[in-house]
């Protein structure tokens, strides 16, 4: 509760009173984010009233804190609350339904599309110097429909693992580095267990022509 309301601290010999972000918000008119909200534990119960848009007190000093106009609260969860058994998200919690019921509107965040994750990966490349051209232009393509295929087998139960656009990401930048697909590929799908890397892998081929040859060369 000390770290979202307030709490005291030792500084310079004194005790004194620090405010925490949940007050500096209200006292700004601020919008307060709190990510990953579903790793926290039931001393998040101390937002009840503020969730409900009214004053907090303080108890460490007795004021009330009235929310400035602006004030708002938004968090993230990848569990919605409910928490991860399968282990996914390990550490994650069930939150109490009382504290979910105060946010009023939830939004579903999809992975992007294809079409957005290659502007997305176009993108990093002008940014860290990979030529938007030939094979380099056809990796992204690749890259992104590989993704695609990934995540939709993943929703039927054909696989265990997705293809998170942060990995994407990785893997154009470990391709900026070695220069070469098949490396940055092995390298950042090293994460996953044998069968599923192999797997993930055998997909890609079936897509790109050129990495075979690639690959060849990589071993040779």
């Amino acid at each position: 509760e000390d770290d979202l309301m307030g709490g005291h601290s030792l500084e310079n010999g004194n005790i004194i009173f620090r405010e925490g972000p949940v007050v500096k918000a209200m006292r700004k008119g601020a919008v307060l984010l709190l990510d990953e909200v579903d790793l926290g534990s039931n001393k998040l119960m101390c937002l009840q009233s503020v969730l409900e848009g009214k004053p907090v007190l303080i108890k460490k000093t007795g004021e009330v804190v009235h929310p400035v106009s602006g004030f708002n609260v938004m968090s993230t969860a990848n569990t919605k609350g409910k928490g991860s058994d399968d282990g996914r998200f390990i550490g994650t919690n069930i939150l109490n339904e009382a504290f979910l019921e105060r946010f009023p509107i939830t939004f579903e965040q999809e992975y992007p599309t294809v079409v957005t994750e290659k502007k997305i990966l176009t993108r990093l490349c002008e940014e860290i110097g990979i030529p938007l051209t030939g094979d380099h232009k056809g990796f992204i393509d690749y890259l992104c429909d590989w993704s695609d295929i990934v995540r939709r087998t993943f929703k039927d139960g054909g696989v265990d693992e997705i293809i998170s656009t942060r990995r994407l990401v990785h893997i154009m930048r470990a391709y900026q580095i070695f220069g070469d697909k098949v490396k940055a590929m092995q390298m950042c799908l090293n994460r996953f267990d044998d069968e599923t890397k192999e797997s993930f892998m055998q997909l890609y081929t079936k897509l790109d022509e050129h990495i075979k040859s690639e690959e060849n060369v990589t071993e040779s």
